[in-house]
């Protein structure tokens, strides 16, 4: 059975940047440069892409003509969650960056890792007009994405270094020795062992799970089994019952304050006192952790200057430099209400 317009069936596609490009043998940065009227051309390969350009009758989108060297002036954020206190602050970083320089900023919510959703993603980060790609690579599903994006698109991926199949230019804070300290502050203060409820799809031997087990095996302490947890403070709140439960439980340190929070109530639901009884420390620093009644320790992260330095970076890609991660400022541990030394006897 045949299409009954056969007019709408044959009707070729209107070329884009990239079918001039492998037309004319040359990359697609150069065709915008010939768009752009560039200096850095040669006269015959500006010349070819001209000819190329006429033959197959291209014309350029306005968001083409306006990028110089195809991708200069816009990023493209990929990320799953833009609620989400991590996510959302380090959006907001490049947010701030982006319009200091004069540039755009586009958002990609990765839904799921499903395939046929990546695809789609990755079809439209290889456009120009996305230009830039940032990664805030928190879960699967962004990871699924950078594995997808052709290697000639400038990339930087917001994770920690030890994350498996990044394979482009990073950055972090590093969350590894900050959950460390947090875990050796709490066996400073006494405490026999320290839990932990874990943040999802983190890589045991990356990030806060890998630092608070160190802190434990550099102690020779006992390491217990890791309990996981999803992002919500429902999640937090489930994990604190199973450990609620347990009288050997007196100090949790949480993948996230969400998770602490969730975890803070259990233990009072369960009749547990804070810090009496158990201590608790978050990992963020969200606004509200010290109005809580206790105010939570937790650890402070600078994600606002993440996004910050991941835009520059971004942007020195598309502009043939190289991206070279700055100092960026090292996560500290606020000591607030929710910790105390163990109770005795």
């Amino acid at each position: 059975m045949t299409n009954g317009n056969a007019g709408e069936a044959a009707r070729p596609h209107a070329p884009n940047i990239r079918d001039v490009a492998a037309a004319a043998g040359v990359s697609y940065q150069t065709v915008s440069r010939v768009l752009n009227d560039a200096a850095n051309v040669s006269d015959e390969t500006r010349t070819r892409v001209l000819e190329t350009i006429a033959a197959m009758d291209y014309r350029p989108s306005r968001a083409a003509r306006s990028l110089n060297y195809g991708r200069v002036g816009a990023v493209t954020v990929v990320t799953a969650d833009t609620q989400l206190y991590g996510h959302a602050s380090t959006l907001r970083g490049i947010e701030e960056s982006a319009r200091a320089a004069g540039h755009t900023v586009g958002i990609t919510v990765v839904e799921s890792d499903a395939q046929p959703h990546v695809r789609r993603v990755v079809e439209q980060l290889s456009d120009p007009s996305s230009g830039a790609v940032v990664v805030i690579g928190f879960d699967p599903a962004s990871f699924a994405v950078l594995a997808g994006i052709p290697a000639d698109v400038p990339v930087v991926v917001v994770a920690e270094p030890g994350h498996v199949g990044i394979g482009r230019p990073s950055l972090s804070l590093d969350e590894h020795a900050a959950a460390a300290a947090a875990t050796t502050y709490l066996l400073d203060l006494g405490h026999r062992t320290v839990h932990h409820v874990a943040i999802p799809a983190e890589q045991p031997g990356v990030g806060r799970q890998s630092g608070w087990r160190e802190a434990l095996e550099a102690a020779d302490a006992p390491v217990p089994e890791v309990v996981p947890a999803g992002w919500s403070l429902q999640d937090g709140y489930e994990a604190g019952r199973m450990l609620a439960a347990r009288d050997d439980v007196t100090a949790v340190f949480c993948g996230n304050d969400d998770i602490a929070l969730g975890v803070r109530r259990a233990m009072y639901d369960a009749g547990r006192q804070i810090p009496a009884q158990v201590s608790i420390v978050g990992f963020d620093d969200i606004p509200a952790t010290e109005f809580w009644t206790p105010a939570l320790t937790t650890v402070h992260m600078d994600f606002v200057a993440l996004g910050r330095a991941a835009h520059a970076m971004a942007d020195a890609l598309t502009r043939g430099g190289e991206a070279v991660a700055p100092q960026l400022p090292v996560p500290s541990l606020v000591v607030r209400e929710s910790t105390a030394p163990p109770r005795r006897g």
